[in-house]
């Protein structure tokens, strides 16, 4: 018989990737001082041979780019069902501190990225499309699969190749990510950011090699909240996700409806929705959970369950998004990705330790780190750079982050809609579009600037010429 056969092809490689990535991470020490993430190093393996070797045989990598496409949403739904930590009080401002911390790092790079596609297009770039600057945030502080996402939704709109350029900050990203993050680690301990009993405990614990020893003792992954004669834990909980994931398509689908009535623009209004569908079903993800804590079932949805569905398609989601990226797309836009992906490198670099030394009240430098890891990389790699100084995350700063995620979710929608807008720009040739996005960020950042004020009280600028203020 004739089945399709192709997207279990593009799962074969990734997981063939996966392995000897993981392989790679236990047995080589760089990779391990480094923190690479094996999904990276699973995207890098595969990069070159969907570029230059299966295309010979009929494989392209087109099928990769819808995986990421789906599995963000999914690890957005798997982690908008997970229940609220029990421990912690609601409104705490260490959580909005968090999603200031956050928000300002959106901020800061979407104003970064558009002014200086504004500055291409005036000089040596004037057919360069207006919504550039947009893929550095979005490749950065959101990830690979929004970056793919929308960047592939401007296509409807003329505009080509967007996806692998997020797709290539995403990279860039990621990278900048574990290095970054590792040169932080060293040099806060150098310089004493670092409070001496983690530092001990970080010199116990040895190298990083993806792979727990053998007869080491095995932390627990999930919880059975169902009969395993009547239906698998796993099973229920991921029927869960991907019927929050269904309803979503089936709003989509209603939305596309509804606004087609207005007309052309109300069309493609609908088409760049598709592109922001993980928004649509992390809003349906909270709205179950809701009503699973309405009917007082709530108990059925397992955290840790919920966490290695959300780990499953952020690793997944992450090789295939790295392996996607057309090399061919990428060299005609390589002088501005460079200039971008370092000037926002270095300001998110600067800005971070200098915000959190000052703004947090305990735990800043575990802070730091994982906002750091989260602005250049995903909440994977910034766990990963956390559970080097807090393996055991005995800190709240974990869980601390689980509630502000919330916050910043919220928050951020308004920014994520304005994505857009450079897109008009560049269809309409009316630049009004383009400077009302600037417009949203530099109110993000008047916001994040506001509030960094208030939350930091007397120690906003304290020794202003230092990165990090010591308590």
């Amino acid at each position: 018989m004739n089945f399709a056969w192709r997207v279990f092809i593009d799962l074969g490689l990734i997981s063939v990737a996966l392995v000897l990535a993981t392989i790679i991470r236990a047995r080589v020490r760089f990779f391990q001082r480094y923190l690479i993430p094996n999904a990276l190093t699973a995207g890098f393996i595969l990069l070159p041979f969907y570029n230059f070797v299966l295309p010979h045989i009929g494989l392209d990598s087109s099928g990769l780019g819808e995986l990421a496409y789906h599995l963000l949403s999914i690890s957005f739904v798997a982690m908008s069902l997970r229940r609220s930590p029990e421990h912690g009080k609601k409104g705490d401002r260490r959580f909005f501190s968090t999603s200031v911390a956050v928000l300002s790092q959106y901020a800061v790079q979407a104003v970064i990225g558009l002014l200086l596609t504004f500055l291409f297009i005036s000089t040596f770039m004037p057919k360069l499309y207006h919504s550039f600057g947009f893929l550095l945030p979005l490749g950065f502080a959101l990830g690979p699969g929004q970056a793919f996402a929308i960047g592939q939704g401007w296509s409807e709109s003329g505009i080509l190749g967007a996806g692998s350029v997020g797709l290539t900050f995403a990279a860039i990203g990621f990278i900048i990510s574990c290095f970054g993050g590792v040169f932080l680690i060293n040099y806060g301990i150098k310089r004493q950011w670092l409070g001496k009993e983690f530092v001990e405990k970080l010199q116990d614990h040895g190298i990083k090699t993806g792979v727990y020893a053998r007869g080491a003792r095995l932390p627990v992954g999930s919880n059975l909240t169902t009969e395993s004669e009547a239906i698998d834990s796993m099973t229920f909980n991921t029927a869960i996700v991907l019927v929050c994931y269904f309803l979503a398509y089936l709003l989509l689908q209603l939305l596309t409806f509804l606004l087609s009535v207005i007309g052309p623009m109300g069309r493609e209004l609908a088409v760049n929705l598709w592109g922001i569908s993980f928004i649509f079903a992390a809003t349906i993800g909270l709205g179950v959970k809701q009503l699973f804590k309405f009917f007082k079932v709530d108990f059925v949805l397992d955290n840790p369950t919920l966490s290695r569905v959300s780990g499953l398609s952020v690793d997944v989601m992450v090789t295939s998004a790295i392996a996607a990226i057309s090399l061919v797309v990428v060299s005609q836009y390589w002088l501005p990705i460079l200039i971008v992906a370092v000037a926002g490198a270095s300001v998110t670099a600067a800005t971070v330790p200098f915000i959190c030394s000052r703004m947090f009240r305990d735990h800043q430098f575990h802070r730091m780190l994982l906002i750091f890891g989260v602005s250049t990389g995903t909440l994977s790699t910034g766990l990963a750079l956390l559970r080097v100084i807090d393996p055991e995350f005995e800190t709240p700063v974990a869980s601390d982050y689980t509630y502000a995620s919330g916050i910043t979710f919220i928050l951020a929608i308004p920014f994520i809609l304005s994505i857009n807008l450079p897109v008009r720009a560049f269809v309409t040739g009316n630049l009004f579009y383009f400077w009302l996005a600037v417009a949203v960020s530099a109110g993000y950042l008047i916001f994040a600037g506001v509030s960094y004020l208030v939350l930091s009280k007397g120690k906003a600028f304290a020794s202003a010429s230092k990165v990090w203020l010591h308590d």
